[in-house]
């Protein structure tokens, strides 16, 4: 009987040990090609703000594309590649905190717009148009603000943009968002076994629309997922994204002169459909386009929105930048 109880012991610690190897295979694989795809492709450019890395794809009018939380110029690079494929210059960089871009002492939206300039200086542009991406979307407001002469034109793309008094995001980030979002590990494991979760809770994007979606946005979304690998290199940029967005000020957005497009999301579970709707209600001039489904990562619309953006832009490439208001 002894011997029968260790063979059916042997079982299951033999099933648990392959299990062990096959998820760190998994995981160091996975790792391997995150870090590789995030240490080519860039180059940093020293400042008088600072180290910012960055990229450039295509060629024509210059559009700086400013990522969201989690990102970093390789998610400004898949947000930018319809735009390069029609005829821009995308400058996709990494914001304070994210990947090479270091995080300063100070780190606001003010100072991101300041940096905004900087790499513009470095790169020998009088100007260009602007486009922010959700958490990237205060400092693309203040870009046009304190350096509207430089502001051809601003688009703001799910914009986390929260008014005064209006419910917002918490400055301490909850348990979930420490475990997942403080660990590679723990981000690569959820997204393996609770994807669907990660889905709504991460990326604020409803399961029913993903399973709607066709077989290309799904994938497209679940790159733009994985792509938040490594996120150990992201972690810095993203607490400051969260103490920033849950008090932001009262921006004079009716100070704004650039020609300006806010697309927003009706079901987006990020909440910020109403924000978004007020912040063009006080830009002048702004057009607002939304969509009733799709989510933060407007899931089913890439087309509509990426042709939405270029008609905006090609529309906005010949114009002066606008003197502020």
């Amino acid at each position: 009987m002894t011997i029968e109880r260790s063979v059916v012991l042997a079982v299951p610690a033999a099933v648990l040990a392959g299990l062990i190897l096959f998820t760190y295979f998994n995981y160091r694989d996975d790792m391997v090609a995150a870090e590789a795809r995030v240490s080519s492709g860039s180059q940093v450019v020293d400042t008088p703000c600072g180290p910012i890395e960055y990229s450039v794809i295509g060629e024509g009018p210059p559009v700086l594309l400013v990522h969201g939380a989690g990102g970093g110029f390789d998610q400004g690079l898949e947000f930018g590649a319809p735009l390069a494929e029609h005829g821009f210059r995308v400058i996709a960089m990494s914001r304070f905190g994210y990947l090479r871009t270091p995080l300063p002492a100070e780190a606001s939206p003010a100072a991101q717009a300041d940096a905004h300039a900087c790499l513009l200086d470095a790169l020998k542009l009088p100007g260009a148009a602007i486009l922010g991406g959700s958490a990237g979307a205060p400092s693309a407001i203040e870009f046009c603000l304190r350096h509207a002469g430089r502001c051809s034109a601003m688009v703001l793309l799910v914009p986390a943009f929260f008014p005064p008094g209006a419910l917002q995001v918490r400055a301490q980030p909850s348990f979930m968002f420490e475990s997942v979002l403080g660990s590679d590990f723990f981000f690569w494991l959820n997204m393996k076994v609770a994807r669907d979760a990660m889905l709504e809770k991460v990326f604020a994007i409803p399961v029913r629309d993903f399973e709607n979606a066709s077989a290309e946005e799904q994938e497209r979304i679940l790159r733009i997922a994985r792509g938040t690998l490594p996120v150990s290199q992201r972690r810095k940029g993203l607490w400051n994204d969260l103490a920033i967005l849950a008090s932001l000020p009262r921006y004079p957005l009716e100070r704004i002169a650039a020609p300006t497009l806010v697309i927003s999301i009706e079901d987006d579970l990020f909440g910020i459909y109403p924000g978004s709707r007020s912040a063009a209600e006080h830009i002048p001039g702004a057009r607002f386009v939304s969509f009733p489904t799709g989510g933060h990562l407007w899931v089913g619309r890439q087309s509509e929105v990426a042709s939405v953006l270029t008609t905006f832009l090609n529309r906005s490439a010949g114009a002066e930048p606008a003197r502020p208001r």
